[in-house]
Formats: C-alpha cells, structure tokens, sequence
C-alpha cells in the first residue's frame, strides 16, 4: 500500500495534486499537466517572465510546452494497473463527478465554463476536443454554483467596481453608467497588488516577532537577574549567618572563661574558710577538753600550748563579687540583636536601577531607534536606514496606510519601547517635539487628539532653544534649563519614569522628568518643525 502511494505522488502534478494529464516538461526538469502549467503562465504574460511553480526558476521568452511521452506512458499503465480501489470515489468531503451515475467518483477538477467538476475519465473530453480545451479548468470546488446567475442562469464574467459586485452578461443592464470591467481584468489588477500588501504583512509580521523576540529576551534577563540576586542574597545570609555564629561562639567561650577564673577565685575561699572552720573546731575541742582538767599543773602546761584560733576575737571578712556577674556582656549581646533587626529590616526589592548619573551609566540602556515608514507624515522625508526624518516642501510618495498621520506633520518609531531604555535625537531647525506615545494616538484628521502632547495617549518635549516646553494632555510646563541640540530621553517603563536630558559630550542635564503609570508598550514619535530636521544616532 505505501508503495502504491509513492508511486502514485511520483506521478502527480504538484499543481492540482492529481495524476500528471497530458504531461509535459518545462526547462528545469519538473513535469506538469499542460493545462495546469499553461494557466499558471498565462497569469504572468504581462510581466513576460515566466517561473516553475514548484523551484521558481524563471524563463523568458515563454518555453514551448511538449508531450512528456515517457511519463505519459507510465501514467497510463498506471491507470490501467491500478486496482478498483484506485477509482478513488469521493468521500463525504470530496467534490464528487457532476457526470458519474451510480456511486460518485471523486472530481479531479472543476471547469469554470462548464460550472461542473469531473472525474479522471469524464475530464478527458476536455483535452481532447478543440473547443473544450480552452475551458478553464480549476482545483475541485464545492462552491462552483455561485459562479452561476442565479436570475438568468449565465456565469458570472462582469465586475461592477462602483457597486463591487458580479454581475452576468444580463445583469449588466442594471448596472448602467457604473464603472464595469470583466472579472479576469479585475482578477488580475487585484492579483498584483497581492505582493505590495504582503509585503505590508510580512514587514508588519517582523515587527511583531522582533517585539516578541525583545519582550522573551527582557522576560529572560528578569528571570536570570532575579534568580542571581537570589543567589547573592542567599550567600550574603549565610556569611551573616556564619558570621553570628562564630560571634556567638567566641561569646560563649568568654562567658565560660570568666566563669572558671571566678568559679576558682571561689574555690581558693571556700577551701580557706573549710581550713579555718576545722582549725576553729578543733581549738573549741581542746579548750573544753582543758576546761574540765583538775590538774594545776597540766591546766597551766596546755594552755600555753593551745592552737593561735583560741586566740582569734575577730571575725574574718569575705569580700564578694558583683551579683549580676555578666549582665554587661548580656546588654551588650542585646544591644547587638537591636542593631542587627534595625539592619535587618524588610528589603525593597526595586526593578529599577541605582541612581544614574553619568551619560555611561544611561548608554547602558540604549536603544535603537528607526521609524516607521507606515506612519510617516506625506511631507516628511526619512533617509539614513529610517533614523533620519526631515520635512520637505514637496509631497513624498507613501502609499496609503491606515497608520499614517494625515496632517500632522509626526512619525512613530517602528520599535516598541518596554522595560529601561534609552535613546537620544539630534535636532535642527526653528522647532522639533520630542515624544513618546501609545500606538492607539489617533493618526487621521486635524483634530488636536492626534498631535503629541495633546491627549492622554503621549507625553511630549517641545524642543525650542528659546522657550522650551513639556506637554501632556494640552497641559504645558516649563522645563529646568536650556533645550540642546541633542535630546537623551530615558524610560523605565515598569517604574513609570520618563525623564528627558539635554546632551553636551558627556554631561547630562536634566530637563523634565514624568513619575506616572504606563499601561502597554511605549514608541517614540518625532514631531517635525518647517524645515527641521530629527535624527536617532546609533549610540556605542
């Protein structure tokens, strides 16, 4: 069965997916049916270059087609070997034979002329007879009836571009003083205009993907930040951790010497005072034992001979030491813990960095910039790989785009902005507004909601080298300091700050900074002066 099929997909027409009908090779190598190769052509006679529908390896002059014997050869005894279960009848998804009787067979193509789909074996007629021949035939469809008038039973050949419909030869009457061409001519004129607006999709495709490309690789530089500070966090507390202990051992190992030196210093008294209490004892025995001697004599003899505590009268002194022996390093122990819970107090974790300060710091973050040439005002000009936007006198040839701004002389930039960025614009000319805005800014008609600053949607610097000024939402604020000619714009999206510089060399000066919220990806917009000029350098 698998050996049924390859044999069966070597001989079919990458075209119409059948067996190859009237097979024929054309300069490349690859084979094809004769009608289905000739109607492929025919759609490229007014560009008179003519292309493989499979390589696209390209011809000119038009080739002329003739008869594969070999592989027509091979195609009918393929048919005629072919078991019943070959007949291929259509299934519940097929197109069936519109001639067939009994049990359908499956329709291998469909003829516009004839609005009827065929079999392999009732098609033949149609490379066979002169007139039928130049019937077009098409991939099988179950939608062939809508190509019929459903009033006058004629197929549909006419197209009314005013009413943008398809009428018959009959229907036209109705269709009187409208702008009327034949289907083919308005199938073709529709057909070139397919690469422009591909073209559109596909750069729009890899706008989108690049922005996904930036947004995975901002989700993976968070992931990988947060997960070393994670690390570094942990190392930190367990060196705290190891820290205190060995602090607290030396403590205790402190304590526990203090507690030996005084515990000794005890014990040297307590033998002492034992000493003295046996010595104090045995004085008391012999002085009783002398009190009750009858002797003179021997009274006289012993008390002379009597131990030196008989003759104590004063009580020895024991001086103690302190009671509360460690309380001090006790408060000291304490005052440590008091510190260390001041130190330790909850950490903010921040997203956004340290203070910047310097240009170097900020060039950290840098950006490249290029503008959209689907949103570029008609009058604006973009040169340099679209970082460049000057305003000229005459109208530019953009095509027309739901994106574009219709009067106001602004562009957007082509890259979404999100997480730290930073970018700078070099300007000349009386005016330029430097801004950034969501990409929902209305763009058509003169209404003040489409220039930047004047709506919610954008935040904009109105560089003017002798009155200066910030907008947002029609609001105007003055701005610290003189506007250069050079404008560093810095954003951290998630902590909602935008700030704008004036650039000289190395030295930023802070003109006008925004604390907000932003709620969805941020583009810079340029909004261009008579005769001015922006550019977006590429920063190192």
């Amino acid at each position: 069965m698998a050996q049924k099929a390859l044999d069966q997909e070597a001989f079919s027409c990458s075209v119409c997916l059948d067996l190859l009908k009237d097979p024929v090779t054309i300069p490349c190598g690859h084979s094809y049916c004769r009608n289905c190769v000739q109607q492929h052509w025919d759609q490229e006679d007014e560009k008179q270059l003519y292309s493989c529908p499979e390589c696209r390896l390209s011809f000119s002059p038009r080739p002329a087609l003739g008869k594969n014997i070999m592989l027509a050869g091979l195609v009918e005894q393929m048919k005629k070997t072919a078991p019943p279960a070959a007949l291929c009848y259509a299934g519940p998804e097929d197109v069936s034979c519109d001639v067939c009787t009994g049990r359908k067979l499956r329709a291998v193509q469909s003829c516009l002329q004839c609005v009827a789909s065929y079999c392999e074996r009732q098609l033949q007629p149609h490379y066979e007879a002169a007139a039928l021949k130049k019937h077009q035939l098409v991939t099988p469809s179950h939608r062939l009836q809508e190509n019929i008038c459903s009033q006058h039973n004629e197929v549909k050949k006419m197209f009314c571009i005013t009413d943008q419909k398809l009428p018959c030869s009959l229907c036209v009457e109705q269709h009187k003083g409208h702008d009327i061409v034949s289907s083919a001519s308005e199938r073709a004129q529709r057909q070139a205009e397919l690469p422009a607006r591909r073209a559109l999709l596909l750069q729009s495709l890899q706008h989108k993907e690049t922005d996904l490309k930036r947004l995975q690789q901002e989700a993976q530089d968070i992931r990988r930040s947060a997960q070393t500070a994670v690390q570094r966090s942990n190392d930190s507390f367990r060196d705290m951790a190891l820290l205190l202990e060995k602090r607290r051992s030396e403590v205790e190992q402190q304590i526990r010497s203090q507690e030996d030196t005084q515990l000794s210093r005890v014990q040297e008294l307590q033998d002492q005072l034992q000493q003295d209490v046996r010595g104090l004892k045995r004085s008391l025995s012999e002085l009783d034992t002398l009190d009750l001697t009858q002797d003179h004599n021997q009274f006289i003899q012993r008390y002379a001979s009597l131990s030196p505590h008989t003759q104590s009268t004063e009580p020895a002194t024991i001086h103690t030491g302190d009671r509360g022996y460690f309380e001090e390093v006790t408060r000291a122990v304490s005052k440590l813990r008091d510190t260390l819970q001041l130190t330790l107090s909850p950490v903010q974790v921040l997203l956004a960095p340290a203070e910047l300060s310097s240009r170097e710091d900020f060039l950290n973050y840098s950006t490249e910039i290029t503008l959209d040439t689907n949103t570029v005002y008609k009058y604006l000009c973009l040169s340099d790989g679209n970082r460049r936007v000057t305003f000229m006198n005459q109208r530019q040839s953009y095509p027309d785009h739901p994106d574009r701004f219709s009067v106001w002389c602004q562009a957007l930039s082509r890259e979404s902005l999100t997480g730290r960025c930073y970018w700078e614009v070099e300007w000349s000319g009386r005016w330029v507004c430097v801004a950034v805005s969501y990409r929902e800014i209305q763009r058509k008609g003169n209404s003040d909601e489409c220039g930047f600053g004047n709506n919610e949607k954008s935040w904009a610097l109105h560089c003017d080298k002798t009155r200066p000024s910030f907008l947002f939402n029609k609001v105007q604020s003055q701005v610290s300091g003189l506007v250069g000619s050079r404008i560093g714009v810095y954003l951290d999206h998630s902590a909602g700050v935008l700030a704008f510089y004036s650039v000289s060399e190395s030295t930023m000066s802070l003109l006008h900074r925004v604390q907000t919220r932003f709620t969805r990806p941020l583009y810079t917009g340029v909004w261009i002066g008579s005769g001015a000029t922006a550019h977006f350098p590429k920063l190192k």
